[in-house]
């Protein structure tokens, strides 16, 4: 599967993944400090904490000789699923948080909440649809190029739509204002004078 999302959610995509690289950013490390925070049943755990570490997003690190026992620490790869995170906490909070956030980004030396945005690392350009797209990379194949042009030829129909859309407001509105309907400016410039 070429498909970036789809290789990352096959890694981190489980429920209990991700609930897990969020307790090692709060800085849990040991398997029964995983298993109190989120009540996950032991033999779960060990799954999901085994998968994590095989996709590199863990470390395993002995810190006991006797008995034997184990920590898990995020790597460098697991470091970088940070701004995931980060993302995933921001998207519930606006959507899914009807009685306010309970977990905010702030500035970790004043406190103060920040809202999280992506932005385009040589500019810093906010990454939004009106002016970025997903685009076919180099080890594309053809059937992700087609998927990608069949992409390309719906955007550029909705952004048809939306400025014929808008022209029609506009010529609707251009004609109001000739007619003198009520609502138009020029009807109500004549009232006022």
């Amino acid at each position: 599967m070429l498909c970036p999302v789809a290789r990352t959610l096959e890694r981190v995509g489980e429920w209990w993944s991700i609930l897990i690289l969020r307790d090692a950013f709060y800085g849990l490390t040991r398997f029964d400090q995983f298993q109190v925070s989120l009540g996950i049943a032991p033999n779960m755990l060990t799954r999901r904490l085994n998968a994590l570490v095989a996709a590199g997003l863990l470390a395993r690190q002995r810190y006991s000789k006797r008995p034997l026992r184990y920590e898990y620490v995020l790597t460098d790869r697991g470091r970088d699923f940070w701004p995931v995170l980060v993302a995933l906490m921001a998207y519930g909070n606006r959507h899914f948080a009807r009685e306010g956030p309970a977990m905010q980004l702030a500035h970790a030396q004043s406190g103060k909440t920040v809202e999280p945005v992506l932005v385009d690392r040589a500019s810093g350009a906010l990454l939004d649809r009106v002016h970025y797209k997903l685009a076919a990379g180099p080890a594309a194949n053809p059937a992700l190029r087609m998927r990608m042009q069949y992409a390309d030829r719906r955007r550029a129909k909705q952004d048809a739509d939306a400025e014929w859309a808008a022209y029609v407001r506009l010529r609707e509105g251009a004609e109001a204002r000739k007619a003198g309907r009520p609502g138009s400016r020029s009807r109500t410039r004549r009232a006022k004078a």
